[in-house]
């Protein structure tokens, strides 16, 4: 495992993978997309043409190819059999389709191994995905849990879709939000679930800037304990 691992969750829309790429980039950190890696195994299953809800078929795929990621300054790059798909696991249909891989728990296995391959030897790595902080690294040095209303992620969420051209409505939006998080503490693989040294930061009065710098106060503080 990394010397130092931080890991950040939260509900969706609450700024954690924001946030987790600034801090990895200030702090000199490997930053561990997970999300990037869920992704990237269901472009590999749509490429082979396979039954996507099938999850043997998809377990087929993740042994039958190669995949490989590197860290890389604000991003993990993502590679299908030597090939550069960083880009394409950011396409709307990958996106559509990436919870088939991700509520497989026999998948899920898979994953926590090959992220903690890429933590392997790392001096310091920051990650972010739902069960970080849980199961792929319990022992983590800190463990950050964001949240903030749901009418302020709802805010948030739809300026980035109005970004991608969309015109959902702020309504439309929360609402949408606000069954995420009913799913997302439901669900029996990889639920929501909020570890017991987890450090709470509500972000719904913060700006991004102030997120990080509390933040990184956690992550000193700690790093002073240690040393």
């Amino acid at each position: 495992m990394a010397d130092f691992v931080i890991t950040i969750d939260g509900p969706a829309a609450s700024g954690k993978s924001t946030v987790a790429r600034l801090l990895a980039e200030k702090l000199g950190a490997s930053f561990l997309d997970t999300g990037a890696m869920y992704r990237t195994v269901i472009l590999a299953a749509m490429r082979a043409g396979v039954d996507i809800s099938d999850e043997t078929q998809l377990l087929d795929t993740l042994e039958g190819h190669r995949f490989r990621f590197k860290a890389e300054k604000g991003k993990m790059a993502a590679y299908i059999n030597g090939e550069d798909v960083t880009e394409q696991i950011r396409s709307p249909e990958v996106t559509a389709n990436v919870r088939y891989v991700a509520s497989s728990g026999k998948l899920r296995e898979k994953l926590v191994e090959m992220q903690r391959q890429f933590a392997d030897g790392k001096k310091k790595i920051v990650t972010e995905g739902r069960d970080q902080g849980t199961v792929v690294f319990p022992y983590a040095d800190v463990k950050l849990f964001l949240t903030a209303d749901a009418s302020e992620r709802a805010r948030r969420r739809q300026i980035e879709l109005q970004a991608t051209g969309c015109s959902e409505s702020l309504e439309q939006t929360q609402k949408a939000i606000e069954e995420r998080d009913i799913s997302d503490k439901g669900r029996t693989i990889g639920p929501l679930k909020l570890a017991d040294d987890s450090i709470i930061i509500d972000t719904t009065d913060l700006n991004l800037e102030e997120v990080v710098q509390k933040v990184l106060g956690y992550v000193e503080e700690q790093c002073s304990k240690k040393h």
